[in-house]
């Protein structure tokens, strides 16, 4: 079956791969769909934790069940599905207690395991969440958007509180959709202007700000001096993350949405004075993906404008160069097979 590779940073490779075996527990789904994040973005560039060559990327994924053995999930052959890709061993202490999107043993799909970016794949029943009603499109940003779902969350935002997102890319982009549906005031910030103006048509932030153009006096002004009480950095990047702990208010949250391969360092002193808590934001549950499914259905996300790119797997190598540089304007890219 047709497979795309990363053989080591910045090569692809297609190859013919093996079908996957029909395993009890599992189902083997054939991949309609794959989207691609920022994960694959930079295992393609070699600066992604965790990670090892050669691997096949891809962890958003929307198929079609093509074989089911018994199983107590209603699961049956000809299901339209979207995969959670994180394999938990379900017996830690993060497991026990329900958080399996940080499972000491997990196994990411694309990451840590191969993933999806091929023709079938073999998922295990409790990965799959059957998305009637939804088209392929909406299926396939399930995941990146649960992300999102998830932080928030984590942050458990009170109605008409201010809440900050760093980094307009298509998980702060998630984060600040799901952050409005909980009633917070939310400001964008992020370098790229345009970005900033897709913050605005597409999640309905209420306020903007630019990273470069004095951000901290402009967050002030718009809070009237008190800072917001729970910011999110979802840039994935050591300078922003660092800088990130003047925004929030005294006895305020910071959740780090984005993962760099760094260590991180700030002033304590300053994080005591104000007694912030700092956060970590992993993946996501099944239950954020039941939250972004029900969403998506009652019109709460508008996935058709989130999609802002794609291509056939066939010329997915070509193009994928191009999706990486900010003046081609991708949010998210679709691999359709």
């Amino acid at each position: 079956m047709k497979t795309i590779v990363c053989e080591q940073p910045n090569e692809f490779k297609p190859v013919i791969a093996e079908h996957p075996t029909q395993k009890q527990g599992e189902a083997i789904v054939a991949i309609k769909q794959i989207g691609i994040c920022g994960t694959d973005y930079h295992a393609y560039k070699g600066n992604q934790p965790f990670f090892v060559y050669p691997r096949v990327l891809g962890h958003e994924l929307a198929g079609v069940i093509e074989w089911v053995g018994e199983n107590d999930a209603g699961l049956k052959e000809g299901d339209q599905v979207t995969v959670i890709p994180y394999l938990a061993c379900g017996e830690c202490v993060a497991c026990r207690r329900g958080k399996t999107n940080c499972c000491a043993q997990m196994k990411v799909l694309g990451v840590h395991i191969d993933g999806g970016m091929t023709e079938k794949i073999s998922v295990p029943h409790e990965n799959l969440i059957k998305t009637d009603g939804l088209s392929l499109d909406e299926s396939t940003v399930v995941e990146p958007l649960s992300i999102g779902a998830h932080a928030v969350r984590r942050a458990g935002i009170q109605k008409g509180e201010y809440a900050l997102v760093i980094g307009a890319g298509p998980i702060g982009l998630g984060v600040m959709a799901f952050a409005q549906q909980e009633g917070a005031k939310v400001i964008a910030m992020d370098i790229n202007q345009e970005r900033l103006g897709f913050c605005q048509r597409w999640a309905n932030v209420d306020f903007i700000v630019n990273a470069l153009e004095s951000p901290i006096d402009s967050i002030q002004e718009i809070t009237g001096g008190d800072l917001p009480t729970i910011v999110f950095d979802a840039t994935g990047n050591r300078k922003s993350m660092e800088g990130a702990f003047q925004y929030p208010a005294n006895g305020g949250k910071l959740i780090y949405v984005g993962l760099v391969r760094s260590n991180i360092m700030f002033f304590d002193p300053d994080f005591h004075a104000k007694e912030l808590t700092l956060m970590g934001s992993r993946n996501a549950t099944k239950e954020d993906f039941v939250h972004v499914i029900n969403s998506i259905k009652r019109g709460k996300v508008d996935v058709g404008s989130y999609i802002t790119h794609r291509s056939s797997f066939e010329e997915m190598i070509e193009h994928f160069d191009e999706w990486m540089k900010p003046e081609t304007g991708v949010v998210k890219a679709i691999v359709q097979m």
